[in-house]
């Protein structure tokens, strides 16, 4: 015979779980969990909703929550993968539509847009002194900075390293020598990244315009520069840009461009543009005079007008910006969340060279000259303060414009259930919010629902 559970000998979540299922709403309240798909940190909020016939202003339904103390729970929406792996899901594959509808066609987008000029471009941080690196070639490992023995930096330090790093070493993107590594430079060029795009955009549009002979202020009326970008941390902790650019005729996507407009003009303009960026850094007075500008290595490839072959496909590179929009300064060994107090710095759990990036953060950050910059505001993120993923305007659809398209089918379908579809409908609701998280009961279920790989149902 079967002894019965003693429920102070399970683990509180457990038998929380069990005491929730002799509830006669067990089924409602589990089916609300599921619906979120496993997200790690739902919000919580109080309020209604009513349906109406649009016409006679008839109330064809009310709902108002009734587990959980008449709280609705919704997915957190968050993008990085390290704070919610299920939302970022989501988020990825928006990014994914978004930019693949700008190279193929889609979502509003024409299809003939998959014959313009288009090139995949990578713009990167300059160096602010040697870090250990893992260097392949041909297949095999290289020496990480082969330098003779007697080679020392002024500190004493050897300016080489001839060791052949693994993948997961954690030497790498460490500063050889910390006291010769520029970490204010640094952490200046990361608080000005995003105006440095936003330069080299304006200096790419120059570029075309003066290799096509015409004055800039004309260029809008003879073609249109768009383009989706992304950030991505380097071992280092400095960002670089992936981008996709694209040339279209001046009323965008749906215009064919001009006829001198080929790809390979567009990637020289590219390669020349980047060169012309400078940006003065603020702060000179404190720690010396710094013109900022974009690394040497540039990397700009054309990219397919199929998908079929070997040259750089649309479907790879919507594959990998998306891959890096769900990204935050977390992979490159920071913290996942804003630091409040300098005292936190102490038990941050962070590799040396990081710590150094967000103590310089910190110390810049308190200075006068750099209160602009906000930089302990964003000293989590390595002084870099711009978006992770961003579009100009006419180069395919939104996000917004995503998540309404899946919450207007969302409503088509309960619609559909509720045996509406004949009538014109209007939703109202009211909401608040009324906090965040799962009770334990519910993380088991929430966790179950990650292993089982559950989507959002909502």
């Amino acid at each position: 015979m079967t002894e019965p559970l003693d429920s102070k000998a399970l683990p509180p979540g457990v038998a929380a779980l069990l005491a929730r299922a002799a509830d006669p709403g067990f089924e409602s309240w589990h089916r609300g969990i599921v619906r979120l798909g496993g997200c790690t940190n739902p919000v919580h909020l109080v309020g209604g909703v009513t349906m109406a016939d649009a016409v006679t202003g008839e109330v064809l339904r009310s709902y108002v929550p009734e587990d959980d103390g008449g709280r609705l729970l919704v997915a957190c929406g968050n993008r990085r993968a390290a704070v919610c792996p299920t939302c970022s899901r989501v988020y990825r594959a928006d990014t994914y539509h978004l930019v693949r509808a700008g190279l193929v066609g889609g979502k509003e987008v024409p299809a003939e847009v998959s014959g313009h000029p288009r090139v995949f471009a990578t713009l990167t941080a300059p160096g602010f002194g040697s870090v250990h690196t893992r260097r392949e070639k041909d297949g095999r490992v290289r020496a990480c900075r082969p330098r003779k023995a007697s080679d020392c930096c002024a500190h004493g330090v050897p300016a080489g390293c001839h060791v052949r790093h693994g993948e997961d070493d954690p030497r790498l993107g460490e500063p050889l020598c910390p006291r010769c590594y520029d970490y204010a430079g640094a952490v200046l060029w990361q608080a000005h990244a995003g105006q440095l795009w936003h330069r080299f955009v304006m200096e790419l549009r120059r570029e075309l315009a003066r290799r096509l002979g015409v004055p800039r202020e004309e260029f809008g009326e003879v073609a249109r520069l768009s383009y989706a970008k992304v950030a991505e941390y380097q071992r280092r902790g400095l960002v670089h840009f992936h981008a996709v650019i694209r040339l279209d005729g001046p009323d965008g996507p749906g215009a064919p461009p001009p006829g001198w407009a080929t790809t390979d003009l567009l990637a020289r303009a590219v390669r020349g543009a980047v060169g012309l960026v400078r940006l003065p850094a603020l702060g000179a007075d404190v720690v010396g005079r710094r013109v900022l500008r974009f690394g040497a290595q540039i990397d700009v490839r054309p990219i397919s007008s199929s998908d079929v072959g070997e040259r750089l496909t649309s479907l790879a590179v919507a594959s990998y910006i998306a891959k890096y929009a769900t990204k935050g300064a977390e992979s490159a060994g920071a913290v996942d969340r804003r630091i409040r107090h300098a005292r936190d710095l102490a038990t941050l759990p962070v590799r040396d060279h990081t710590l150094r990036m967000i103590g310089t953060c910190w110390w810049l950050g308190g200075l006068v000259p750099f209160e602009s910059l906000r930089l302990r505001r964003w000293a989590h993120m390595l002084g870099y303060r711009g978006h992770f993923s961003t579009k100009s305007r006419r180069y395919s659809t939104t996000l917004t414009a995503l998540r309404q398209a899946r919450a207007e089918h969302r409503a088509e379908q309960q619609h559909a259930a509720l045996g509406l579809t004949d009538r014109p409908v209007i939703t109202v609701g009211q909401w608040r919010y009324a906090g965040r998280g799962y009770s334990p009961e519910a993380a088991l279920v929430a966790a179950s629902v990650r292993e089982g790989g559950g989507d959002h149902g909502a």
